[in-house]
C-alpha cells in the first residue's frame, strides 16, 4: 500500500507553524510496510484540496488528511471530501455527546458550530478523540482508503497510536515490516563518503541507502522491508557490515544521537572524567555537555579563558608561550588542556583556541583552530583545522570536531590498556 499525506491549513503554507504531523505519521506508517511517496500542503480553499485529492489518488491506496476539521469556516477537510466521493454528512453521536460533555465539564457556553465537529462520513469507520472534540475517521471508497485526522498533534498523535493504525493495519494488505537504521559519521564528506559506498547505492533494492549531508556531519538511512522484522534487521546488519569495512573508521553513532551525547557515554561507561579550557568557544562544548542529564558524573568543571589574562592566571599558559607563539597556536593549545587537566585532575583535558571570525588574529586567518587533547599517561595531542565559515559556524564546528576527536581518543586509550 502506498500512501500520501496532504496537510490542509494556511497557517503551514504561512510559516506560522511545523508540519510535524507528517514526520509522526511518516513514522508510523513505515512500521506498518505503507510506503509514503508524497507529502503535500495545502491551504483552507475547497478547489485546491479538491484538486490535490484527484492528484494523490493518481499515485496513492491510502490518503491520510491532516487538519480542518475544526468549528470555524476555514475548517473545510470533511465537507470537500464529502461532496468529491459523493456523501453524506452525519452527526456521529458519540462524538457529540462527548462535546457536549466538555462545555458542561468546564461550564462554557456551547455554541452551535462546535456541532460540526461531531459530523463524519457517512459509512466511516470512526476514530475516537480522547483528547479534543473533533473524531477522526476512516473511508473506503473506489479503491482508495481515506483518514481524516485532527491537525493538533496532541490529538493526532494519540489518536492514530490508539485507534487508527489498528484501522489501517485491518486494510493493509501488504503485511511487511519497513525497518530503518540511520549511521552517523564524522570527519568524511559526503561526496567522499558517497565515493567509497558507491557501488552499492547504484545497486540498492533491499536494503535501500540514502545518503544525507547536515551540521557538519553526514548521515545513511538505511532501509529494509521483510515479513519477518527479524530477517529485515539481518538484512540491515549485512549492509552495515559491508559499509563499516569501507568507512566504519568514520562512523560514532546510530539514529537520533549525537558526538556530544556518544562522548558522555564512553566517558560514562568507563567511569572517566574530563574537563575544558575554553577560548574560541566560550563555553560552548561545556554548555552542550552539561545539557544532557548525566554530565554531573563525568565533568566537574571547566574555564572560558577568552583572555590571555586568564589562560595566564588561571590556568598556567606560559609568558614565553604567548609571546613567541600566540594564543592560537598549537603550543597553547598544549598547555591549556594539559594544565587544566592538572587543575581539575581529571583524566581528559580539551582546549578550544583559534579565530572564530570575523577578522584574523595574530596574523592567522578566520577559521584557525587548534584543539587539544590530555589524557593522563598519554601523549597530549594538538589538532589543527582551517574552518571556512561563518562565525558561529566555526564555533560549532570547532565543537563538534573538538567532540569527534575527544571520542576517538577515550576509544584509542580503551584499546591500549
Amino acid at each position: 500500500m502506498n500512501a500520501e499525506i496532504i496537510a490542509v491549513g494556511s497557517e503551514l503554507l504561512l510559516g506560522q507553524i511545523v508540519n510535524t504531523n507528517a514526520r509522526f505519521l511518516s513514522q508510523q506508517l513505515a512500521g506498518l510496510g505503507i510506503n509514503v511517496y508524497f507529502h503535500t500542503v495545502v491551504g483552507d480553499n475547497s478547489d485546491r484540496l479538491k484538486s490535490a485529492i484527484e492528484i494523490a489518488e493518481n499515485r496513492a491506496d491510502l490518503i491520510i488528511f491532516t487538519g480542518g476539521l475544526g468549528p470555524t469556516k476555514d475548517d473545510l477537510t470533511k465537507e470537500t471530501i464529502a461532496r468529491h466521493l459523493g456523501k453524506e454528512l452525519v452527526i456521529d453521536q458519540d462524538a457529540l455527546a462527548s462535546i457536549e460533555f466538555y462545555f458542561q465539564r468546564t461550564n462554557r457556553v456551547m455554541t452551535e458550530n462546535n456541532r460540526k465537529q461531531a459530523l463524519v462520513l457517512e459509512g466511516a469507520y470512526i476514530l475516537p478523540n480522547d483528547h479534543g472534540m473533533a473524531p477522526g475517521m476512516v473511508v473506503e471508497s473506489n479503491g482508495h482508503t481515506y483518514m481524516l485526522l485532527p491537525g493538533p498533534p496532541k490529538e493526532l498523535e494519540p489518536m492514530f497510536n490508539q485507534y487508527g493504525s489498528q484501522a489501517l493495519s485491518n486494510v493493509t494488505m501488504d503485511k511487511e515490516i519497513i525497518v530503518s537504521r540511520v549511521l552517523r559519521f564524522f570527519g568524511i564528506g559526503e561526496a567522499a563518503l558517497e565515493t567509497e559506498i558507491m557501488d552499492l547505492i547504484d545497486v540498492q533494492s533491499n536494503p535501500t541507502i540514502a545518503p544525507l549531508a547536515g551540521d557538519g556531519e553526514v548521515t545513511l538511512r538505511l532501509t529494509a522491508k521483510h515479513l519477518d522484522e527479524k530477517k529485515a534487521k539481518e538484512l540491515l546488519d549485512e549492509m552495515e557490515n559491508t559499509i563499516n569495512q569501507r568507512v566504519g573508521e568514520f562512523l560514532y553513532g546510530y539514529d537520533n544521537t549525537s558526538l556530544i551525547e556518544e562522548v558522555l557515554k564512553a566517558l560514562k561507561t568507563k567511569k572517566l572524567t574530563v574537563t575544558a579550557a575554553e577560548s574560541l568557544t566560550g563555553g560552548l562544548f561545556q554548555q552542550e555537555l552539561t545539557a544532557i542529564s548525566g554530565a554531573s558524573s563525568v565533568f566537574n568543571g571547566g574555564v572560558v579563558c577568552y583572555s590571555n589574562d586568564v589562560k595566564q592566571q588561571l590556568l598556567q599558559v606560559r609568558q614565553e608561550t604567548l609571546e613567541t607563539h600566540g594564543a592560537v597556536s598549537e603550543q597553547c593549545a598544549r598547555e591549556l588542556a594539559e594544565n587544566a587537566s592538572k587543575i581539575f585532575n581529571t583524566d581528559f583535558g580539551i582546549s578550544f583556541t583559534g579565530v572564530a571570525g570575523p577578522e584574523e588574529l595574530e596574523g592567522k586567518p578566520v577559521g584557525t583552530v587548534y584543539i587539544g587533547i590530555a589524557k593522563k599517561g598519554r601523549p597530549t595531542i594538538v589538532e589543527k583545522l582551517i574552518l571556512g565559515g561563518t562565525r558561529e559556524a566555526n564555533r560549532n564546528r570547532a565543537v563538534k570536531f573538538g567532540c569527534y576527536f575527544l571520542l576517538r581518543t577515550i576509544k584509542e586509550s580503551q584499546n591500549a590498556n
